[in-house]
């Protein structure tokens, strides 16, 4: 194989089983997995102006040397990928011993120093003229296209939801606070089957529904005393904040929805939440438990962080 300089993703995928370097817009990206042995993976879609999105595996001994992307349509700089094809589709394969990369904020005009890098990257001189051009196609063209976002109060039956929300996380054990970055804490609970479990808000109150139980009786309505006494209807399904100071800092109008992390990678997810901060969650399962409603988000759901100043956030404030 040899060494290429720069292509654009049109020249890059006639070069089957060479290293080439690429500057693309991320169109799509999942969360890591773990492959089959002991490495983690994750899965980009890129795009640019010559040619269709293709896919990149990126591979990795640690899940820190993974891309954490913040947003869909930030830009990636793959250096030393190799192109791969399998039944007639191309793609690029990140290796972990030779390859690098460096994520760049996708609309910030005037920043053009990396937010993420990973240590074997080196940058060149006309990097910044491409991420410019790159930057000033995306805000021109309709490449990126979300789904439709639901509110809380919209939830009316069990299924996939898309939400824009804020999310409050919380502590139950002070030993189990987390720093990341300089001055962002992040605090963490884990319910009592030991999953992760955070608080979501977006200012509107879900619907009700029914409570069914086969100790109500059809005419009252009410469970029987001696039912009650021993099997009482659910206040809540997981452990609520052992602190009143935690709770006084939760907003007072509008739901808080549970939100179960039924994932093997949070160490990344952790690594993308922010205090305060909101976010756009995409596929979360949305069921019910005596009563009450409760998100999961499982390993097909996606988390992107938005701006304070999206329409949406502004929407739901209002």
């Amino acid at each position: 194989m040899v060494y290429r300089r720069f292509l654009c993703i049109k020249d890059a995928v006639a070069c089957i089983n060479d290293k080439v370097d690429l500057i693309a817009v991320i169109l799509n990206f999942s969360l890591p997995q773990t492959t089959r042995g002991t490495d983690y993976v994750c899965k980009l879609k890129i795009i640019d102006e010559s040619h269709p999105e293709i896919p990149v595996h990126v591979f990795a001994q640690e899940i820190d040397h993974l891309p954490f992307v913040a947003a869909v349509g930030d830009i990636i700089h793959l250096s030393r990928v190799v192109m791969r094809i399998h039944e007639g589709d191309v793609y690029a394969i990140f290796n972990k011993k030779f390859s690098s990369f460096a994520l760049y904020d996708g609309k910030d005009v005037e920043n053009f120093q990396p937010y993420q890098v990973l240590l074997r990257y080196e940058a060149r001189k006309h990097d910044a003229m491409i991420i410019a051009g790159l930057r000033k196609w995306l805000a021109s063209s309709h490449v990126i296209d979300e789904p439709n976002f639901s509110l809380l109060e919209e939830i009316n039956e069990v299924g996939l939801v898309n939400l824009v929300c804020k999310i409050i996380l919380r502590c139950s054990d002070p030993s189990s606070y987390l720093m990341f970055g300089p001055t962002k804490v992040l605090h963490i609970c884990k319910t009592t089957d030991d999953k992760w479990m955070a608080f979501i808000w977006d200012g509107t109150d879900a619907p009700p529904i029914s409570i069914y139980k086969k100790s109500i009786h059809l005419t009252s309505m009410l469970p029987r005393p001696e039912d009650e006494e021993h099997n009482p209807l659910p206040l809540h399904f997981k452990p609520l904040p052992s602190s009143g100071d935690v709770l006084h800092t939760f907003p007072t109008v509008g739901t808080i929805l549970r939100l179960i992390f039924d994932v093997e990678c949070m160490p990344y997810i952790l690594q993308l939440l922010k205090v305060c901060q909101w976010f756009k969650l995409f596929c979360v399962e949305c069921k019910v438990h005596e009563g009450l409603w409760y998100g999961v988000f499982t390993s097909y759901s996606k988390i992107r962080d938005i701006p304070n100043v999206d329409i949406l956030i502004l929407e739901r404030q209002r």
